[in-house]
């Protein structure tokens, strides 16, 4: 394209070499790397059970109508992929330290439903945060260790 003296050369972005073919240019592994998050990089085999993270913050969850809507917006979400069996959203307490707090353990009917799931909804955003997903062990989800 000619602009007044200059010519524009517009090319299709490539990596690797100049004149590299399209087809040939190798896929990569991105790891998304969330501070805090370093046990969470392996998402492990499917299980019933989604343990959400950098979705909420634990001063979301301290107001009753706030922790709802919440609670109603992952339903309403997670419903899209297969039938919710339930929903965990540990709390925070004055003066306590509590586990999982901050994270949101969502247990569907099967282990496919949990992994559709998963698919739809790493890397999303929710509050203008990127969600992280992890399969999570249904027996210690049982225990509510969290």
């Amino acid at each position: 394209m000619q602009l007044g003296d200059k010519k524009l050369i517009v090319q299709r972005a490539s990596v690797g070499a100049k004149n590299a073919n399209p087809s040939a240019i190798i896929q990569t592994l991105v790891t998304l790397q969330v501070p805090g998050l370093q046990t969470f990089q392996n998402t492990g085999m499917p299980t019933e059970v989604l343990c959400l993270l950098n979705m909420v913050m634990p001063e979301e969850l301290v107001e009753d109508d706030e922790y709802e809507e919440i609670l109603e917006d992952i339903r309403e979400e997670c419903c899209k992929y297969g039938s919710v069996r339930s929903i965990e959203i540990p709390r925070p307490v004055d003066g306590l330290e509590v586990p999982g707090c901050g994270k949101i353990f969502v247990e569907f009917v099967s282990a496919s439903e949990c992994q559709k799931a998963m698919q739809a909804l790493t890397g999303r955003k929710f509050a203008n945060r990127v969600v992280v997903t992890k399969y999570y062990d249904p027996d210690m989800y049982h225990r509510r260790e969290f």
